[in-house]
């Protein structure tokens, strides 16, 4: 481990035991390493120096240089502020500070040149800077030189400790004067040398201190290269120890099971992409090393049939198949699709679930191990230690971002040799998303839609277009549609979503007086939540007023429309489940994203997107680039298992790429990292697991 990561930030000059606690609680904190980990988050050019004359409100940042002219306190209690006259000679401007009054007065003076940075704004007609960096010229007039000062995340509780942006600068710049032992290399002498890649002593220096962009964009791609390349190099090292030590049950036989369903009871063609990716599971389940696969498709792409089509070749190799879904209604949904499709094979299928009786629950234990129950489709129930397959050969799972990692692993460790496992999921992932996440499973993509389905008509409207919506609404649903709509609750516990909730579904009773309206969300029980569902599945009821709970697990074909209320508050990938939700059946089904007229720009470009096109990974490839590589459901902002601190999985796919490359061409050469050149990467390796990384969680 690098003597960095050992010292204690509190003995850093300048720290201390106090700001060392603030700096712990609120950036994680606690190491030198630490400290030189934390990259600016920003640079702004401050080689220039305007003239007070040629400052406007409306500019960002400016820099002048002139002297103090008069100082005075202003106001009592907490309208309590000091104010500083400030002139270069050509204009004055008020510099205003409400914390820290004491030492602005202190470090004052008449007659000194200063340095002032900060965002102008207008009070009183008069161009005031509040809260200015503020420094003497004569001592900070060679950094006029090198021109890139960083910016450093701050939070208010470090600025009221003086742990500011300019603080956070001179601890960093503290730090090289006092760790006079060179940063340790963390890449081998042969890929900097590959790559013609900095030192990271020189990359760590300019990234805080850069002398120019060419230096911080080589700086940058250094450290964002070996960032990716570790978490690749990771993976794959992992990958390959799977399929050299992990075997998997043989699947010979494509027997009468898979080929009397294929001839006889399947009553549509197979798009090429299912071709494809059955082709592709056969081959791995035939292979003799356990299938590990993710399977990609948008809704409606047919995903679960070749799941049942898979299981069916389990069957005919004599082992057992289960499906795991992460809701009762779709593990109820996919019972009833799969029973009713391989009734006429004489296949027994059973459903377990949460709310299976004692006696119906004793009756399918007992089935299981004995081998009669052939496929199984259930919730969380199926992974309960009580519940012990016979022969257990292929393991599906729905939806599979919605399960933890443990609980996909209780279902693997149900064999003494693992079953075959295939994950689905119908929120697409950009494809350098899923190459870090999910880098050591094979992907296979559904990239088409079955014919006779059409593309849904996505429309953007504003509030005040209520009526004609009505109106619209009205036409649907004396066709015999059914309608959903949507409200943001982005925490069950927001009152304000909530009382917006209840609302729409009043509003909706009123408003189709002749309709029944149903509403779901996430603070009823599941009896109560799964009843309103099922009233709506039945078209007993042609509305229904929901939260989010229902992007995954409803499936009505005759619902047509859907209705996205305050559309601007959800991400891009969760618009798009959404509006899966309809377009299930052979009619044209619509999307109305709803929306107030004053929208800020991203929010705009979301709405154009929606609008624009019905291309998952279109679309989820530009989600990842406006929000980053959160949770993918849309309200969680951190759904990585590590903390990416410099690169970007949007913007920085040629990077990704590249450092895939190198981790596979090391493995090709050094499978075990057992050469000498090698041992750093080893070394590295053991630290990032240290470092708590949850590596489980990316497979």
């Amino acid at each position: 481990m690098s003597e960095l990561a050992t010292l204690n930030i509190m003995y850093l000059p300048g720290v201390g035991p106090k700001k060392a606690e603030v700096l712990k609680q609120e950036l994680r904190m606690v190491s030198y390493e630490d400290l030189l980990y934390h990259f600016p988050y920003r640079y702004v050019d401050r080689s220039r120096i305007y003239s007070i004359s040629e400052v406007s409100a409306d500019m960002q940042h400016i820099q002048l240089k002139g002297q103090v002219l008069s100082l005075r306190t202003v106001g009592e209690g907490r309208s309590k502020r000091m104010t500083a006259a400030f002139t270069d000679g050509t204009g004055q401007v008020e510099l205003v500070w409400f914390k820290g009054l004491k030492f602005v007065r202190g470090s004052l003076a008449a007659g000194v040149t200063y340095l002032v940075f900060g965002k102008p704004s207008v009070f009183n007609g008069g161009i005031n800077i509040v809260h200015p960096e503020l420094e003497r010229f004569e001592e900070n007039k060679a950094r006029l030189q090198a021109g890139l000062q960083p910016q450093y995340n701050t939070t208010e509780r470090m600025k009221s400790s003086f742990l500011s942006s300019k603080a956070l600068q001179k601890l960093v710049f503290s730090l090289f004067q006092t760790y006079k032992g060179m940063i340790p290399e963390t890449l081998p002498a042969y890929l900097l040398q590959q790559h013609r890649l900095m030192y990271l002593n020189e990359a760590l220096r300019t990234i805080h201190f850069p002398a120019s962009t060419q230096d911080l964009e080589k700086a940058r791609f250094r450290l964002k290269l070996e960032e990716l390349f570790y978490i690749q190099l990771n993976i794959l090292r992992l990958k390959n120890q799977r399929s050299k030590t992990i075997r998997g049950h043989v699947f010979t036989q494509v027997g009468a099971y898979l080929n009397t369903f294929y001839k006889n009871h399947l009553t549509f063609e197979l798009t090429e992409a299912q071709k494809r990716v059955i082709r592709e599971m056969r081959q791995d389940m035939g292979s003799g090393r356990q299938m590990n696969r993710l399977l990609q498709g948008d809704v409606g792409s047919g995903k679960t049939l070749v799941a049942l089509m898979v299981m069916l070749i389990a069957l005919d190799n004599k082992f057992q198949a289960c499906l795991m879904a992460p809701t009762e209604i779709l593990a109820q949904q996919h019972y009833a699709t799969i029973a009713a499709q391989v009734a006429p094979l004489g296949i027994n299928v059973a459903l377990l679930t949460g709310s299976t009786r004692k006696k119906q629950r004793e009756e399918i234990d007992a089935a299981l191990r004995s081998g009669s129950i052939q496929i199984l489709i259930g919730t969380h129930a199926l992974i309960e230690d009580t519940v012990v397959f016979g022969h257990l050969g292929l393991v599906v799972i729905d939806e599979q971002h919605r399960f933890g990692v443990e609980q996909r692993a209780r279902l693997w460790r149900k064999n003494q040799q693992p079953p075959h496992v295939l994950v689905m999921t119908a929120t697409p992932i950009p494809r350098t998303l899923a190459m870090t996440v999910y880098g050591d499973l094979e992907v296979s993509v559904i990239d088409e839609l079955p014919p006779g389905r059409k593309p849904i008509q996505t429309q953007h409207q504003y509030h005040n277009r209520r009526n004609e919506l009505n109106r619209f609404l009205h036409q649907e649903i004396a066709r015999g549609r059914q309608v959903y709509v949507v409200y943001p609750l982005i925490d069950e516990s927001e009152k304000m979503d909530f009382k917006n909730l209840s609302e729409g579904y009043e509003y909706m009773q009123k408003a189709f007086p002749d309709c029944k309206v149903v509403m779901v969300h996430g603070r009823m029980k599941p009896a109560e939540k799964d009843a309103a569902m099922q009233v709506f599945a039945s078209g007993e009821a042609q509305i229904m007023v929901a939260t989010t709970v229902i992007e995954v697990g409803v499936n009505v074909p005759n619902a047509s429309v859907m209705i996205i209320e305050s559309a601007e508050r959800f991400g891009l990938s969760q618009l798009h489940q959404l509006r899966g939700r309809v377009g299930r059946g052979a009619e044209q089904s619509y999307c109305i994203l709803m929306t107030s007229y004053k929208l800020a720009e991203e929010s705009r470009k979301r709405m154009e997107i929606m609008v624009r096109t019905n291309d998952g990974f279109e679309i989820a490839e530009a989600d990842m680039k406006m929000r980053g590589p959160g949770d993918l459901e849309g309200t969680q902002q951190s759904g990585l298992p590590f903390e990416l601190k410099i690169a970007h999985l949007g913007r920085d796919q040629q990077i990704l790429q590249l450092g895939r490359d190198i981790a596979l061409k090391v493995l090709e050469q050094d499978p075990l990292l057992e050469q000498e050149q090698n041992q750093l990467l080893v070394r590295q390796l053991k630290k990032l697991a240290r470092a708590k990384i949850n590596w489980a969680m990316i497979s």
